[in-house]
């Protein structure tokens, strides 16, 4: 009978060990297992960051061939425009004659576009290349956004208005609010709006007259550009021009843009940039 009980004691001891050693090994597979998950959401976490880079890199190489395509082409067309009205305007002086005011503004834009031109190559190579690792440094792509704002922002709008006023196109400025310095990225934007809404008055609108306003309100910029014309400035028709590339520049900042016929006649562009706290 003491032999029965003890190979009894003997059985249930063995069966809670086994019991034991199953629920270890059940654990040691299970923190194997996750172990094992961690390394490969790891490796697609990491496949996954090497193909953005990669895709990032391939953009910008892109983007900057192009930058380089069109400064090739476009300076030695401005270049061209840029030597023949001064030649116009040297000629007109020799003669005793007043250069017109046209030919002058001529002259002054060929010069502005052939500075900005290179500015903006050279923002793209500075800022749009990759080091030797493949790893891409391209925090300023898009129109300089982060730098360049003193090549094109609103600190070039005098001249802008200088040269559309000599163009034959009356256009005043007027200025509300607090006037204070404004992030890179919506100071080029303010700039380019108001450049772009005056070229498309001096293509559409025929006989007018234009104003540029800008209001400095608490979180925003408003940039509102109105002329009396009878003509209607319509959008171009290539993605990033126009209208169209006032829309990308606002919708990038988070903002608002308007742009139509006014009730009393003319054109309203409006454009309503944030500028944070």
């Amino acid at each position: 009978m003491r032999s029965d009980h003890n190979l009894e004691r003997v059985h249930s001891m063995l069966h809670k060990a086994a019991w034991v050693i199953s629920a270890a090994g059940m654990g040691a597979a299970y923190v194997m297992w996750r172990m094992h998950l961690h390394e490969v959401e790891q490796r697609a976490e990491e496949a996954e960051r090497t193909r953005d880079e990669v895709a990032r890199r391939m953009a910008v190489e892109e983007r900057l061939r192009i930058a380089r395509e069109l400064h090739d082409s476009l300076t030695h067309s401005i270049s061209v425009i840029q030597v023949q009205a001064g030649v116009a305007v040297h000629l007109a002086r020799k003669r005793g004659e007043e250069a017109p005011p046209a030919l002058l503004a001529i002259t002054e834009a060929a010069a502005d576009a052939s500075r900005e031109l290179r500015t903006t190559l050279g923002a793209l190579r500075s800022n749009g290349s990759a080091d030797g690792r493949g790893t891409q440094v391209s925090s300023a792509l898009d129109d300089n956004r982060n730098g360049a704002s003193d090549s094109s922002g609103l600190i070039q709008l005098e001249g802008l208005v200088a040269r559309t006023r000599s163009a034959g196109l009356p256009v005043t400025v007027r200025v509300t609010g607090t006037r204070r310095p404004l992030p890179p990225d919506v100071d080029q934007a303010a700039y380019r709006i108001a450049q772009e809404a005056l070229t498309n008055t001096s293509r559409h609108a025929g006989p007018a007259r234009a104003c540029v306003h800008l209001h400095y309100g608490g979180d925003a910029l408003t940039v509102q550009v109105d002329d009396d014309g009878a003509g209607t400035a319509t959008p171009s028709p290539g993605p990033g021009l126009g209208l169209t590339g006032m829309r990308e520049r606002v919708s990038a900042l988070g903002g608002r843009l308007h742009a139509g016929p006014r009730e009393s006649g003319g054109f309203r562009v409006q454009a309503e940039l944030p500028v944070g706290n």
